[in-house]
């Protein structure tokens, strides 16, 4: 186990390098915004030392500067929530935290402690919040002893997923390498979809009862991932003619084994249904820019109501006959007259499923497979690794790609008596390893 001590060095707040022209002062999010919880999500990247810009003061200054200079570009991320749709835009900027851990970096990463990921997030420590004054975009850079460095960004869920993180990241790290055309936003904000009235009251925060849960760290290899593929594939085949994705045999293969996990906790099979998030941005007619920055992602549903459903094949099939349907259909009503109304149909009826089927187990699943997070480069080179941490609810399932690019990392949160099941799983084991070294 390591011991871990951190320190933070310096807080600040840095603004944009050009004020906001008053005409933009007031910034209305879209309807998907409005809806969004008003948490942070969080992503950090971790560096090894290197040669050309080891110095610790250097490094934080061009990140410093270079978020000056990104702010007025994102120049709602440097306001302040006014309400549950609407963005001060009044500069008062973004908050940057300068911290200090007592070990090296090949310490945390041989084998990492996502119980010492707070001492890497600046939205952890209760002083920095304090100060940060309702900031929307928080950053920390924090050193390891031997010069290597982990960057955390904190950027408010209300106006940015994935997506618009990324579109965040490469702008921000292509102004921090001095390039002179970085990645500009599409701020498309209420001109997707107008907020609604009706909704003003809605909370931009969100209460969560404490759970007690904990987070695990599969990695899936190329070669097992193969193996799962050839499992279900002619089936697959027979069925739909094409052939099934890495995330989808994956996910089935985890869904399968955590429904497993409770039945042995519980004695009984009980209906399941799995939320997966998609990106809207291409699957709309006309598409939106990649670089859209907003809330532009919509879950879709599988139900397996009895146990045979979660037999590998079966699960893997009505996850892309689902998945198909969403696209076909769901995915048009966010468009056009009728959008504002389909949107807050579709909200309501997903909440009288909740209510009608209480003994249904929920699991949610988000997917940043094939986002280049890896090629995120401030300057002195690509990060050995990069995760985002969910403390705020159970049951969730998050991929991202391993360095190679041909794995996947998994990121699960379970119930903790039905983790320690989970991770004896036999199936499983056969495909995934716990909490790999980051090193291989």
């Amino acid at each position: 186990m390591i011991k871990m001590k951190s320190e933070i060095v310096s807080r600040q707040t840095i603004r944009p390098c050009n004020p906001t022209p008053p005409y933009l002062k007031t910034f209305k999010l879209s309807l998907l915004d409005q809806i969004s919880p008003g948490i942070h999500g969080n992503m950090t990247f971790f560096y090894p030392s290197n040669e050309t810009t080891d110095d610790f003061s250097d490094k934080s200054k061009l990140l410093q500067d270079s978020i000056s200079k990104t702010l007025s570009l994102f120049y709602p991320l440097g306001g302040r929530l006014r309400d549950a749709a609407t963005i001060d835009c009044n500069d008062e900027g973004a908050f940057f935290v300068e911290a200090t851990v007592n070990i090296k970096l090949s310490e945390f990463l041989n084998q990492p402690d996502f119980n010492l990921m707070d001492h890497f997030l600046p939205t952890t420590d209760p002083e920095t919040m304090e100060l940060s004054n309702g900031a929307m975009f928080l950053v920390q850079l924090t050193r390891f002893t031997c010069g290597g460095v982990a960057i955390s960004l904190s950027l408010t869920h209300k106006l940015a997923d994935v997506s618009a993180l990324l579109t965040l990241l490469q702008s921000w790290s292509s102004v921090c390498r001095g390039l002179s055309d970085p990645v500009t936003p599409d701020l498309i904000g209420e001109k997707f979809l107008a907020p609604r009235d009706e909704l003003s009251a809605m909370s931009a925060s969100l209460n969560i009862e404490a759970e007690k849960f904990v987070l695990r760290r599969f990695v899936f290899s190329a070669s097992k991932i193969a193996e799962l593929k050839a499992k279900v594939d002619q089936e697959f085949q027979n069925v739909l003619q094409s052939h099934p994705s890495r995330v989808e045999v994956v996910l089935a293969l985890l869904w399968k084994c955590a429904v497993a996990t409770k039945k042995l906790k519980t004695g009984s099979f009980g209906p399941t249904a799995l939320f997966q998030a998609v990106n809207l941005r291409k699957r709309l007619s006309p598409p939106l820019p990649e670089t859209a920055i907003g809330n532009f992602i919509w879950p879709f549903m599988v139900i397996a109501h009895e146990e045979k459903d979660l037999e590998l094949d079966k699960l893997v099939i009505q996850m892309r006959k689902s998945f198909n349907e969403f696209n076909n259909t769901t995915a048009n009503m966010f468009r056009g007259e009728g959008a504002p109304l389909a949107i807050m149909g579709a909200l309501k009826e997903r909440g009288e499923f909740f209510r009608n089927n209480r003994e249904v187990t929920v699991y949610k699943c988000s997917s940043w497979c094939k986002f280049p997070l890896y090629d995120t480069d401030f300057g002195w080179g690509k990060p050995l690794w990069h995760v985002s941490i969910n403390k705020l609810v159970t049951n969730t399932i998050a991929f991202a790609d391993t360095r190679s690019g041909d794995g996947i990392e998994a990121l699960l949160t379970l119930d903790e008596e039905e983790m320690a099941l989970f991770e004896q799983n036999e199936e499983l084991l056969k495909y995934a390893t716990l909490n790999p070294s980051i090193y291989g």
